[in-house]
């Protein structure tokens, strides 16, 4: 059994400093990867927040700029979200992040 995932260049695996982020992972229709989780909080005048996977893994920090979708973008705390992991500045990141 294959113990390792990558995914636009994050390696979750048994050695990877990401495997206790514990993402619940699915494909979508694009063919990604993505987790899905609820918006723990988000602060729409900073600009980031929050999002804590579904599975129960560490919190994941979101930038506005990864919210799909037109207008102005923002999160609502307890939303359900479906989003790739990306490697921020410091660390894991949501990316592509859409509301189900």
């Amino acid at each position: 059994m294959r113990t390792d995932l990558h995914s636009g260049g994050l390696s979750i695996g048994p050695t990877s400093p990401y495997k206790n982020v514990g993402m619940s992972i699915t494909e979508s229709e694009e063919g990604k990867n993505m987790a899905q989780g609820t918006v723990k909080w988000f602060n729409a005048e900073k600009g980031y927040g929050f999002i804590a996977p579904n599975d129960g893994g560490a919190d994941v920090f979101v930038h506005y700029s990864e919210i799909q979708g037109n207008g102005f973008r923002t999160l609502e705390e307890n939303q359900q979200v479906e989003f790739e992991i990306g490697e921020g500045a410091k660390g894991p990141q949501a990316q592509q992040v859409t509301a189900l």
